[in-house]
């Protein structure tokens, strides 16, 4: 099952459970293989109404993102692994299941989070709708893997991470529950 100890993870599940949308949870300890290769897997098979299923991996975030040089927004970088995941889940599932990450940021400053972190005309600022999940104000953005692969970069060749720029990301990610 999925690692409901993680809070992003278990966030996002009962943002989707509210909304009775069906879901199946991965149980992430288990990597199939594929022609030899081990694949990572993702979180969640999500049923979203009206939509192709997602094959939804799940990355938890802190906003802001206090770092070495201050605070940072809309962190969302993943590891290369995850979207070479995704990529070959695809071709497993096939037509009808689109590849998807789900950004989960937990809103640091929690209540006033209208008024601050989504402040409009700032470069903080991004369409969003909240979930209040045990005592956290968390924001969930949704990206389809291709789309976020498309504009990614290198962000650490140590670590083999990609990061797609604020700017295009804020452009791609939309509040889950929305169109894509």
């Amino acid at each position: 099952m999925a690692q409901r100890s993680v809070h992003y993870e278990a966030a996002f599940e009962d943002y989707i459970r509210s909304r009775t949308w069906p879901y199946v949870p991965v149980d992430e300890q288990k990597r199939a293989v594929f022609s030899g290769v081990r694949v990572k897997s993702f979180d969640f098979i999500v049923y979203p109404p009206g939509r192709d299923a997602w094959l939804c991996d799940v990355k938890g975030r802190k906003f802001p993102y206090e770092g070495k040089s201050g605070k940072r927004y809309w962190e969302n970088w993943v590891p290369r692994e995850d979207l070479d995941g995704l990529r070959r889940w695809r071709e497993v599932f096939g037509q009808g299941f689109e590849p998807m990450i789900a950004f989960v940021y937990w809103l640091l400053d929690g209540a006033d989070h209208e008024t601050t972190a989504f402040t409009a005309g700032s470069r903080r600022s991004m369409p969003s709708a909240v979930h209040v999940f045990r005592n956290r104000v968390y924001s969930i953005l949704c990206v389809s893997a291709s789309d976020y692969e498309a504009h990614a970069r290198q962000r650490s060749p140590s670590w083999d991470t990609v990061t797609v720029p604020t700017r295009e990301f804020r452009q791609l990610a939309v509040p889950i529950g929305t169109d894509l």
